[in-house]
């Protein structure tokens, strides 16, 4: 279910826009997926000059970036995050889908937590409604009440499958994960509430409400939207 495509040149663009907002002294959410890691990137040079930073990864992958950059980590417990930067799966308006790397449980800890929440994607995200299978970060033993309630709102779960190995994917919090099927979703807000309702449920991939700003990265340069 990871998100692939997307023009590179694009995400680095979207990437490095965002790392240039980190300054002296912050604590930075470091997300996890392709456009995250480009901002990774362009934060260990400038770690590399002499910039003073602490980060808090969302996953393994954004911790082994971050550690190869040079980025001293700490915890949810040590600091509140000045600054969040994360992918996301979909974008429409300042509404996301997030969750194709396994990874939005603690991604929605950072960016929650965060005082500011920028988001970096490439025009390929972008969508006029969220309409992306949904996410949801489950207890193993949960599967079968949970896929019965997703399927009373209206959403076709599936377990999602590893790869080069049999069985499902588990998540770096050792859950499974169901990505469900609800077509067009008009009104996220009351998708996430409902899901966040039912038991067995971690927590799921639309991140309503969250985004301060979205960075598109583009051929050319970046478009910046704020709310």
């Amino acid at each position: 279910m990871k998100t692939t495509g997307g023009n590179e040149g694009a995400k680095q663009n979207a990437g490095e826009a965002a790392a240039s907002l980190a300054e002296d002294g912050m604590t930075v959410g470091l997300g996890t997926g392709s456009t995250a890691a480009h901002a990774i990137r362009a934060l260990e040079q400038r770690v590399g000059e002499g910039l003073d930073i602490r980060g808090i990864p969302t996953s393994y992958q954004s911790a082994d970036l971050a550690r190869e950059a040079g980025i001293s980590l700490v915890t949810l417990d040590d600091a509140t995050p000045d600054l969040a930067i994360d992918g996301a799966d979909q974008v429409a308006e300042f509404d996301l889908i997030k969750g194709g790397g396994g990874a939005h449980t603690r991604e929605k800890l950072v960016v929650s937590a965060a005082a500011r929440f920028v988001v970096v994607a490439d025009p390929s995200k972008e969508a006029a409604v969220l309409d992306r299978p949904v996410p949801l970060e489950i207890l193993s033993t949960a599967r079968t009440p949970v896929s019965a309630a997703v399927r009373n709102l209206g959403g076709e779960p599936a377990l999602r499958a590893a790869e080069r190995k049999d069985g499902p994917i588990v998540t770096d919090n050792g859950n499974l994960i169901l990505d469900c099927d609800f077509g067009r979703i008009e009104e996220p807000a009351d998708l996430a509430d409902a899901l966040s309702g039912i038991p067995g449920v971690i927590e799921h991939g639309l991140f309503v409400g969250l985004a301060d700003e979205i960075y598109v990265g583009t051929d050319e340069g970046v478009e910046e939207r704020s709310r």
